[in-house]
């Protein structure tokens, strides 16, 4: 039907039309369906319907996010733009400033906003930041935070090292421990101030998913590429995170309605760089206690890989359109190839290139 209105193949109907399509062809549809497609239509401020919107709320090739969103919504979308609405509470505003944050479409704004119940809370990121950054160092330790110059630097159970590379825990529980208290504060604003309106938009399950993701991947490079060194920090996570925000905002920069965006992203960036530009220079400072040395960096590169790749397609928007499940399925099919070969790397590698490495703690 939409490509008798759509002549040249472009792809798109004016909202017009499909206006027009839906009153004469409404009777036929679902009502709940109907409903939806008449928000889609009054919410579109571009004055055009991309097909594919069309297809995947007919074929409910949604994610199911969106889906609980419109089984949850009991009204019908208003054709103002969420920004214009007023007279709305402090929790409301809330709500509204991370779904301009975080989603680039106005119609994915609305579901978001209408169907929110902060139920479940934001739980992952907020029990992960007070467990791994507090609980271990300050009551465990008696310490909260770890110098690279105590002596207790690499005497737990917790932190990723060469010599015990075996016990397969340390290559996530590293994120518990850290180098300093500029490492820590640094992981612990961006993770608050980027997780948890992630989280609170796509849910912890998806969030958990990128995160550990950009753990693993971030230990599982330091093996591979810095073989002799220690790895401590939540940062391959962190900025699995952050780069995977800050390279969907560039995608749908026209879409994203978040005030201040280029800002944001220059002082995310910024933070970033200082963070990694510190574990670099850190990394080869001659170390307090030879001959272990200080840790690697490079657990921050892997988690941008992660982000940038697995992260995009997780947190792009709340669709699930076909190029975005085939690349869904090409970086997946990547990052369990690399996880393999490191596995494979760290049984063979360090017996055959007959490594020094650092004595155990």
């Amino acid at each position: 039907l939409l490509s008798q209105f759509d002549p040249d193949n472009t792809g798109y109907i004016s909202t017009e039309k499909f206006r027009s399509l839906l009153q004469r062809h409404g009777s036929e549809l679902d009502p709940h369906k109907l409903e939806v497609l008449l928000a889609l239509a009054d919410s579109n401020s571009e004055g055009r319907i991309c097909y594919q919107d069309f297809v995947n709320l007919m074929s409910n090739k949604r994610s199911n996010s969106f889906r609980q969103a419109i089984l949850q919504g009991n009204r019908r979308l208003c054709s103002k733009a969420l920004l214009e609405e007023t007279g709305l509470s402090l929790s409301q505003r809330l709500i509204r400033h991370v779904a301009y944050e975080t989603l680039p479409r106005e119609i994915d704004r609305k579901w978001y906003y209408d169907s929110y119940t902060c139920c479940p809370p934001p739980w992952f990121m907020i029990t992960i930041t007070i467990v791994a950054f507090f609980l271990y160092n300050g009551v465990v330790l008696d310490r909260f935070v770890l110098q690279v110059s105590h002596p207790l630097y690499l005497k737990n159970a917790l932190l990723y090292h060469p010599q015990l590379r075996a016990q397969a825990w340390r290559y996530l529980t590293y994120i518990f421990m850290h180098a300093g208290i500029e490492h820590l504060g640094l992981n612990v604003v961006l993770q608050l101030l980027v997780g948890v309106p992630l989280e609170m938009v796509h849910g912890a399950a998806r969030i958990s998913f990128v995160y550990v993701a950009g753990v693993v991947a971030g230990s599982l490079a330091v093996s591979v590429a810095d073989m002799t060194a220690p790895v401590v920090g939540s940062s391959g996570g962190v900025y699995a995170l952050v780069s995977a925000h800050l390279a969907n905002i560039v995608m749908n920069w026209s879409g994203m309605k978040c005030q201040f965006k280029l800002l944001r992203m220059a002082v995310a960036l910024i933070c970033m760089s200082f963070e990694f530009g510190r574990a670099v220079w850190l990394r080869f400072h001659p170390s307090v206690y030879p001959p272990c040395p200080h840790p690697s960096f490079m657990a921050h590169l892997g988690g941008v890989m992660v982000g940038i790749t697995l992260g995009v397609i997780i947190l792009r928007n709340y669709e699930q359109r076909l190029q975005d499940q085939t690349l869904w399925w090409i970086f997946l099919s990547i990052y369990v190839i690399f996880v393999l070969f490191a596995i494979f790397w760290n049984i063979f590698a360090y017996s055959l290139l007959d490594l020094k490495l650092p004595p155990p703690p």
